[in-house]
């Protein structure tokens, strides 16, 4: 078996003390047992192979993407297992986990300084610009995250897996929104199998533009771009949950002392929310969401950093 097979089927597992009684069952899939550690290696699969696949990406190009991290983690490690060079645009924003894994796989790394580590949309802007100055060199494929289609499908089986794996006995599907692919993808299918399956998505409140907020900073990595992504398709959401970066990092600190789950930020601001839809729903529902990523990679970061 090659290392690109090993990408997805992850554990589905139930929160045991976090949620209140009275309220729905919470369970999350544990999307760190990928082999970077993280979701977005089921999109850097489907984005990769299919460009491959259709000649947009030909033997010996370049890839290109701008990432927070663990897109470009993602990519990278796909990259490595077929033999392409890639080049990442990221910043000071995100942590050095990240870009010392991204170069561990032999990523190429473009720096763009932030505002005090902050998650800005004119850092996202800034670090969109110096990607589409990489990609007009010769022989490169600019992956373009926010606005690749492709991206969608590698999370339909993500959706198979949290149908199969719940027996169908699935309410409600919460998940954090940066490119909206996730959701998307997840939402397509689970919306298929059964309508009224509920799909809330999670912003940042400090920046809840998809709530019809201003824009703002933020420090919940990889979400919240300040801006509504491309592949957002609201026809598909049925609610909003906006989450303050304060309670993501509490709740992120929480899963590891009470839970055994030790994650990064964007999976504690999915468990605020889920707990919320989960209360509403009441006992008897189920409610699925995610552990995006592992928390291995903000150990350098203010959520378990001590000192």
């Amino acid at each position: 078996m090659e290392i690109l097979a090993a990408v997805g089927n992850t554990s589905l597992v139930p929160l045991r003390r976090l949620v209140p009684p009275d309220s729905a069952d919470v369970l999350v899939k544990l999307e760190w047992e990928n082999p970077t550690g993280s979701m977005k290696d089921r999109m850097a699969v489907a984005v990769i192979g299919r460009a491959a696949a259709d000649g947009r990406l030909r033997p010996g190009d370049t890839v290109v993407e701008y990432t927070g991290g663990s897109t470009g983690t993602s990519l990278a490690f796909v990259c490595a297992a077929r033999g392409y060079p890639i080049r990442i645009v990221t910043s000071d924003a995100f942590s050095q986990e990240k870009r010392d894994h991204m170069a561990a796989l032999g990523a190429e790394l473009t720096l763009v300084p932030s505002e005090g580590g902050l998650t800005t949309r004119q850092l996202i802007l800034d670090m969109i610009e110096a990607a589409r100055e990489l990609s007009r060199e010769p022989h490169t494929y600019w992956t373009d995250q926010l606005r690749n289609h492709d991206s969608i499908a590698g999370y339909h089986p993500l959706g198979e897996e949290i149908w199969t794996q719940t027996g169908g006995r699935v309410d409600a599907f919460v998940h954090c929104v940066g490119t909206a692919a996730t959701s998307r993808g997840v939402a397509t299918v689970l919306k298929r199998h059964r309508r009224e399956v509920r799909i809330a998505v999670v912003e940042p409140a400090e920046s809840a533009v998809l709530s019809g907020g201003a824009a703002g900073p933020h420090k919940i990595e990889g979400v919240g771009i300040g801006d509504t992504p491309p592949l957002w398709e609201p026809a598909l959401v049925d609610e909003i949950v906006p989450v303050s970066t304060a309670e993501a990092k509490e709740m992120t600190r929480r899963l590891a002392r009470e839970e055994g789950l030790f994650a990064g930020t964007s999976s504690g601001a999915n468990v605020v929310a889920a707990i919320r839809i989960a209360r509403q729903l009441g006992p008897g529902k189920t409610v699925v969401t995610l552990m995006c990523d592992s928390g291995l990679k903000y150990l350098s970061t203010d959520v378990y950093r001590r000192g």
